[in-house]
């Protein structure tokens, strides 16, 4: 396991998750004080489950099948937990931490493909 692998799971996952989030109507209205709008809901899901399974297809590409699902798992896990942290505490924040967590993601990635 390397940490700029689960970076970039934590970080994929974490953006996936708060897409997932937003497009429920009463996250979206904590962190929005609007209702969400049909089509931006079916974005936000579709964005959301393309992230995880680009997640975990990055997990399994670069750790393998022996420790990648396990990698992303945990790494759901933690991304999860930020996400309900923030809408309980600070639901205004969810969206510029998911939109920073993907040029994480990208600022990741060439380490990650190196080690």
């Amino acid at each position: 396991m390397t940490p700029t692998v689960l970076a970039l799971n934590l970080a994929l996952s974490f953006a996936s998750l708060a897409s997932l989030a937003l497009s429920l109507d009463r996250h979206h209205r904590d962190a929005f004080l609007a209702r969400v709008p049909r089509t931006r809901a079916r974005a936000l899901r579709l964005a959301g489950w393309a992230g995880i399974g680009l997640s975990l297809a990055a997990a399994v590409a670069l750790e393998g099948w022996n420790f990648g699902p396990v990698q992303w798992v945990g790494g759901l896990t933690g991304a999860a937990l930020a996400v309900v942290a923030l809408l309980s505490y600070r639901p205004r924040w969810l969206r510029p931490a998911a939109l920073l967590a993907l040029p994480l993601a990208l600022l990741a990635l060439p380490f990650a493909l190196r080690g």
